[in-house]
């Protein structure tokens, strides 16, 4: 993916009869008095640390099957999960969580659909709408996941075979409407250029811009540490385990890295932070694009850990029924046929 082997040079122009030098975004002016020591160049090194900084660009038009194979391999896992739970002879009582996880499908579903609209080398973001609706499924469905862990995490003894419906319902509005909301301000922010879906940014979005990326940080980097440190402090203080972990928790290792680069890239571009070197600032736009790349990736490995979640649950469902409760089901099963 990308090209990281072209060198851009920095191009410039002398008005030999003239007083300007043209260097790309740089230009000095300087007057045509008797000193006309600045009219030769016997060395021009010092023009490439002058060029501006260009990086490698990972996500180009050449990462379009990484795009494309990434897509159609989320919305075939995704699918399959979502057959496996919905299906008429699922076993309700074996998953307790299966709300939760047909959620978790449907949310890793719907961002692998988006995924050919952000691609890059597509041409299919024309519109401005359909770029803006791109980037508002593939965070909010990023959110609504990230946060349904959280609190599947927080609530999983609650999610006995006695829960209230309710609850269920209620956490599903709630968790879908807020990562819609969420998803507005990078809604708003994106835009099309040059026939690609791309975030503006211009001054006037910097709002925006700095609301998405905090929220980005907070959902996907502090929330997992948030979690970690609860459950660690309520095992220190003796007050119970805390936090349930389970398998699922590796969905924020492909999102991790993305929220903590963000916005670190974030407080660069606002120049609270300044890069020392323009090597620096090379390893930072390659470690965003790689950060991104793996984000895409949890299309195709979050339905396989719902699917490895759903074999631990029903695997530890199975003994702990008793022997007459596995004969009655088994009784229905055949039609009450011995």
């Amino acid at each position: 993916m990308g090209s990281c082997l072209d060198r851009v040079k920095p191009s410039f122009s002398l008005d030999m009869n003239g007083s300007q030098l043209d260097l790309g975004d740089y230009s000095w002016n300087y007057s045509n008095g008797e000193n006309t020591s600045y009219g030769r160049f016997e060395d021009y090194n010092w023009l490439d640390s002058a060029a501006p900084c260009h990086s490698c660009n990972l996500l180009d038009e050449s990462s379009l099957p990484f795009f494309i194979l990434s897509s159609v391999l989320g919305i075939l896992a995704s699918g399959a999960v979502l057959f496996a739970l919905l299906r008429p002879l699922f076993h309700w009582q074996l998953c307790p969580a299966w709300p939760f996880l047909a959620q978790m499908a449907v949310g890793s579903g719907l961002f692998s659909i988006v995924v050919p609209i952000l691609a890059p080398g597509l041409n299919s973001a024309q519109s401005t709408i359909l770029c803006h609706l791109g980037y508002w499924i593939w965070y909010s469905s990023a959110f609504a996941q990230a946060l349904l862990i959280g609190c599947h995490a927080c609530l999983a003894p609650k999610l006995g075979p006695g829960q209230v419906p309710g609850l269920t319902l209620g956490l599903t509005v709630g968790l879908w409407g807020v990562s819609a909301l969420l998803g507005l301000p990078v809604t708003l922010a994106s835009d099309t250029a040059s026939g690609f879906c791309t975030l503006s940014y211009s001054r006037g979005l910097g709002a925006l811009q700095s609301t998405h990326v905090v929220i980005c940080f907070a959902i996907f980097s502090l929330l997992p540490l948030g979690l970690l440190g609860a459950k660690g402090l309520r095992r220190a203080l003796g007050r119970g385990p805390g936090p349930w972990v389970d398998i699922l928790w590796m969905w924020f290792i492909f999102w991790w890295p993305h929220g903590v680069i963000l916005g670190f890239d974030s407080l660069v571009r606002t120049k609270v932070l300044l890069l020392p070197t323009c090597l620096a600032q090379q390893i930072l736009d390659l470690a965003l694009h790689l950060a991104e790349a793996l984000a895409i990736l949890h299309c195709v490995a979050a339905p396989l850990l719902l699917a490895l979640f759903f074999h631990q649950a029903t695997q530890s469902s199975f003994p702990s029924l008793p022997l007459s409760a596995r004969r009655s089901s088994h009784l229905d099963n055949d039609g009450g046929k011995t």
